[in-house]
C-alpha cells in the first residue's frame, strides 16, 4: 500500500489489519504527527506489550487500494466490572464462582493502549472519514475475532461532534458515558512561588510548605534525561510500587517499553530522577510536545516516598523545570484526584463509546453501561469546579 493524501477523500474500503502491515505507509505517520504520542508510541507499545495487547490498524482505501487514513486499534481481554460500584463487583464475585468469565470479555478498542485515544487523519475530512468507514469493518472483525464489545476508548472533549453520528438516536449504535479524566493546570506563572500565590488556597499553601520544608535538608537531587538504559532496573521497580497501589490498573509497562521509548522518541520523551545519597527514589515518565508537558507516569520508593512527600517534591520539581523550557501547560494522566484538586488542576474530559454487535445485547447495554462507567465511582471529581464538562 502506497499513500495519496487528499483533502476530501471518500474511502473505497475500510479494513483491519495487523499493524505491522501498515509500517513504513505515509498516511501512518501522517495521521498521527500532530498528536503528543504519534505512530511511533503505537509501535512502540506493539512490540514492547504484545502479551496484554494485540494491535492491529483500520485501514482506509481508495479504489486502487491506496491507504489514505490509518486508524490504531487493539484486542484485549478486560474485565468490565472493574470500575463497577462495589456492590456489583460483590455480585459478580459470587456469580463467578459457577461462571469464571462472566463479563470478562474480549474487547476491540479503538485508540491507544497506553493513553487516551486519537482519531487519525490530517483533517477533520479524513477523521470524519474514519468514523464513518468505521462500524461495518469493526462489526465484521469483531465478529472474526470473538470480541464482544467495540470501544472507543478514552477520546478527548474536543472529538464529541465528530461522534455525534455514532450516538445519535436516529441509528447510533454506540454509547457514550464518561471515562476517567486527565487533568490539565495552566503554566502562566513567573515561578513554583508565584502559583503558590496566585492559584492555591492559603491552607494547600501552608500544607505544602510544610512538606518542602521536611525535605530540604535530605539532599534530594533531580535530573532530567531522554533515555534510562543505564538505570532501567532501578527505575522498573520504583514504578511497579505506585502501580501496585492503584485501584485502577490497565497497562503493565515492562523493561523494554522504557528503553525503547528512549531510544526511538528522544525528541518527546523526558525521565526525571530523583536521588537520595544516590540511590534513586522516584522517577517521572514525561512526554513533551509542542508547549505542553504530559506527566504520564511515576515511581516510588515507598520506604520513603511518605515520609519525604516525594508526591509533591517531583511534581514541584517538573513544573519549575517546565517553566524553564517555557511550557504553557502541565497535563497529568486519569487517577489520583484528590492531591490534583487541591493544586488546581481542572479536568480534562475524556469519553468512552462502546458498542456490543448484536442489536438485542446492545439495547442491553445502553441500560447498564451508565451504572458501571468508570467515572462514576470517583466522589473527588464531582468537586473540580468543571465537572459538569464530563457528562456535556
Amino acid at each position: 500500500m502506497r499513500s495519496s493524501l487528499a483533502p476530501r477523500f471518500q474511502p473505497a474500503g475500510a479494513r483491519v489489519v495487523p499493524l505491522e502491515e501498515v509500517r513504513g505507509e505515509p498516511a501512518w505517520a501522517a495521521g498521527l504527527a500532530g498528536f503528543a504520542k504519534d505512530h511511533r508510541w503505537y509501535e512502540i507499545v506493539a512490540d514492547t506489550l504484545a502479551a496484554d495487547f494485540d494491535c492491529r490498524a483500520l485501514v482506509l482505501e481508495d479504489e486502487r487500494g491506496v491507504a489514505h487514513v490509518i486508524q490504531p486499534l487493539f484486542l484485549v481481554d478486560q474485565d468490565v466490572l472493574a470500575t463497577a460500584p462495589r456492590w456489583v463487583q460483590q455480585i459478580a464475585s459470587a456469580l463467578r464462582k459457577l461462571a469464571p468469565r462472566l463479563l470478562k470479555l474480549r474487547i476491540l478498542m479503538l485508540g491507544c493502549a497506553a493513553g487516551e485515544g486519537r482519531i487519525a487523519g490530517e483533517d477533520e475530512p479524513q477523521r470524519q472519514a474514519v468514523l464513518a468507514a468505521a462500524t461495518e469493518a469493526l462489526a465484521g472483525a469483531a465478529r472474526h475475532d470473538g470480541a464482544r464489545l467495540v470501544v472507543w476508548k478514552d477520546f478527548p472533549a474536543e472529538d464529541r461532534p465528530l461522534f455525534s453520528g455514532l450516538t445519535s438516536k436516529s441509528g447510533g449504535a454506540y454509547t457514550k458515558v464518561a471515562s476517567m479524566p486527565a487533568t490539565r493546570l495552566p503554566l502562566d506563572f513567573a515561578s513554583f512561588d508565584d502559583y503558590m500565590e496566585r492559584h492555591l488556597s492559603r491552607a494547600t499553601r501552608k500544607n505544602l510548605r510544610r512538606k518542602f520544608r521536611a525535605t530540604r535538608s535530605v539532599g534530594l537531587e533531580m535530573s532530567a534525561v531522554t533515555n534510562v538504559a543505564d538505570v532501567v532496573d532501578e527505575v522498573l521497580p520504583l514504578y511497579e510500587q505506585v502501580r501496585a497501589r492503584s485501584k485502577l490498573q490497565f497497562e503493565r509497562l515492562n523493561r523494554e517499553f522504557l528503553l525503547q521509548l528512549g531510544e526511538r522518541m528522544p525528541d518527546r520523551t523526558r525521565f526525571f530522577l530523583w536521588r537520595l545519597e544516590g540511590r534513586l527514589v522516584a522517577f517521572s515518565l514525561c512526554m513533551v510536545h509542542e508547549d505542553a508537558i504530559y506527566d504520564e507516569y511515576l515511581g516510588l520508593d515507598y520506604s520513603v516516598a511518605l515520609d519525604l512527600h516525594l508526591y509533591f517534591v517531583t511534581f514541584r520539581d517538573i513544573f519549575t523545570w517546565a517553566l524553564g523550557q517555557g511550557l504553557k501547560t502541565y497535563f497529568s494522566t486519569p487517577l489520583n484526584y484528590e492531591p490534583k484538586l487541591h493544586l488546581g488542576f481542572s479536568l480534562v474530559p475524556l469519553d468512552l463509546y462502546a458498542a456490543q454487535p448484536n442489536p438485542l445485547l446492545n439495547a442491553l447495554l445502553r441500560r447498564v453501561l451508565p451504572w458501571i462507567q468508570p467515572a462514576r465511582q470517583e466522589k473527588a471529581l464531582q468537586r473540580f469546579a468543571n465537572a459538569a464538562e464530563l457528562e456535556a
